[in-house]
């Protein structure tokens, strides 16, 4: 043990890495000052620090690193944190605490969405829209100085002209405000953040009412889809918007779908990454199952659809969809597709469980469900019945 000065701490020798190759670290305590100290690492870092007893554990809380510190500065700065200790306080905390109180809405996003490990690539992508589109000019901002005024004010001003997106932005500041709620403190373990000031809009009643999408294909317009489809540039984009219609699924589960989730032995796929995360497998109906024989035959690529572009799996096709948006006369969207296939479903009087299997909707309340088990095989009939109403609505020769 030695006082920790420049000339001692340039002559320590790195310490070795373990076996197996892993860093490792050496530590230095000083003689002069009780409690203060270096960590080594066989990387090349050197850190000071400070271990005392504090609430009856022994906490080693990092100063800084040599290098951006000098000894003189660091140990001044170990005596400060070791006084602090002395009173009964906890430097680790205040430092928390004082993080905490300065945080902004930028940074407290940025934890929110690295603590929500579940959150998928669409949803955070979603998320930031939100926050980058709607309240860019409080990034910068600490949340404390984000009020309840200020909320409402902003939900009205962007529902003018979009009452979804209003919803959906205070959705997600709202959930910022309730992880910040339990995750940042004060020196005694007290919130930080007291409340959430989007609640106002709850307690209000000031939500937008956002009827949900009833659009869709009806069978009158079928022969007009299959009509502006077959007029399409690439007959992978031709493929894809028909295999949406065909199999109802979301617009992602089917553009990334690869062959190694395809069988046409027992005619089936498995769309793997779904919304619930649960493993999506259904049977293909005939049309369906000639419709991939044909493009496994040409196929160079892992993906069923690949992007005739980039050489990935294809992207949005929002120029085909206006394409055929304009045949129609009237707008359509990717997931008018599903709800196309959904309505007919209905309409051939499917069974209710056997729907539900169909478009991967889970049956959690529903307590009977719990107790049926639909294989895929007993799907086939449904999806068959599904496909002969489309190709005969839409005068689809075979």
């Amino acid at each position: 043990m030695a006082k920790l000065t420049k000339s001692y701490i340039d002559r320590l020798p790195l310490p070795r890495k373990t076996e197996g190759g892993a860093p490792s670290q050496a530590i230095y305590r000083d003689s002069a000052l009780p409690g203060f100290g270096l960590l080594v690492g066989s990387g090349g870092t050197k850190s000071f620090f400070v271990e005392r007893r504090v609430n009856g554990r022994v906490k080693r809380m990092s100063i800084g690193r040599y290098g951006h510190l000098t000894p003189t500065q660091a140990r001044i700065k170990a005596q400060e944190m070791l006084g602090t200790i002395a009173l009964g306080k906890d430097p680790g905390a205040e430092k928390r605490a004082s993080k905490a109180r300065v945080i902004t809405l930028g940074a407290a996003f940025e934890d929110y969405l690295r603590t929500r490990k579940d959150l998928k690539l669409g949803t955070i992508g979603n998320y930031r829209k939100c926050m980058d589109g709607c309240v860019p000019d409080w990034l910068h901002k600490r949340l404390v100085d984000i009020d309840k005024d200020m909320v409402q004010r902003r939900h009205s001003d962007i529902g003018r002209t979009a009452p979804a997106r209003a919803n959906n932005t205070m959705r997600v500041l709202r959930a910022v405000y309730n992880h910040a709620m339990q995750m940042y403190e004060d020196e005694q373990g007290r919130q930080i953040i007291a409340s959430n000031p989007v609640d106002r809009l709850s307690r209000s009643r000031a939500w937008y009412r956002v009827e949900r999408r009833k659009t869709l294909l009806t069978p009158n317009e079928l022969p007009r889809f299959f009509e502006a489809t077959a007029d399409l540039t690439h007959a992978v984009t031709q493929d894809y918007l028909t295999f949406l219609l065909f199999t109802g699924l979301r617009k992602m589960e089917a553009a990334t779908i690869q062959w190694s989730q395809v069988n046409l032995n027992d005619r089936t796929f498995t769309i793997e990454d779904t919304k619930n995360r649960i493993p999506h497998t259904l049977p293909m109906s005939e049309f369906i199952f000639h419709l991939l024989e044909t493009r496994h035959k040409e196929s160079q690529s892992l993906w069923v659809f690949p992007s005739p572009i980039t050489g990935s799996h294809i992207k949005e096709p929002r120029g085909a969809l206006r394409h055929i948006a304009e045949k129609l006369g009237k707008p359509l969207t990717f997931h008018d597709l599903r709800r196309t296939f959904i309505t007919i479903a209905e309409g051939l009087d499917i069974p209710a469980y056997a729907l539900k299997r169909l478009l991967n909707h889970t049956n959690s309340n529903d307590v009977t469900s719990g107790y049926i088990v639909i294989d895929t095989n007993r799907l086939r009939n449904p999806m068959e019945k599904i496909s002969e109403f489309i190709l005969e609505a839409g005068k689809i020769v075979r």
